[in-house]
C-alpha cells in the first residue's frame, strides 16, 4: 500500500510500517499544502493518508477522495507515543476502504 505521512508525524514512523511504500509529505513534494489541497494531490497517488489532525474529518469531505484516512490519537506526535498504536494502525490500513476516516488510539 502507498502511504502518505502528514507533516506533523515523525519520519521514523516509516520504519514501523513494514510492507508499505511510505513517503512523508515533504518527500512527496506536498509540504505546506492545506488539508483540501493535500487530499486532492494525494488521492490516486497514494492509497492512505496518516495524520494527527483530528479536525480533518470535520473540515473536509473525505468520502470524495479515493484515499483511506487514519487519524492517530496519541499523547504527542513523538514516535514513543505513537509506537503502541502501530499494531492497530497496521490492521486498520488493511480493512479501511477508500473515502473512509478512522481513528486509532484514545
Amino acid at each position: 500500500m502507498r502511504v502518505l505521512l502528514d507533516e506533523c508525524l515523525p519520519e521514523g514512523l516509516r520504519a514501523e510500517l513494514p510492507g508499505h511504500q511510505v513517503l512523508t509529505a515533504r518527500e512527496a513534494g506536498l509540504a505546506g499544502k492545506k488539508d483540501g489541497d493535500l487530499l486532492t494531490a494525494a488521492s490516486g497517488r497514494f492509497d492512505a493518508f496518516i495524520t494527527m489532525d483530528r479536525s480533518l474529518q470535520w473540515q473536509q469531505r473525505v468520502s470524495a477522495f479515493d484515499l483511506r484516512v487514519v487519524i492517530i490519537r496519541a499523547r504527542s506526535n513523538s514516535l514513543l507515543s505513537i509506537r503502541p498504536l502501530i499494531p492497530d494502525l497496521l490492521r486498520l490500513l488493511l480493512i479501511v476502504s477508500p473515502g473512509q476516516v478512522v481513528q486509532v488510539g484514545a
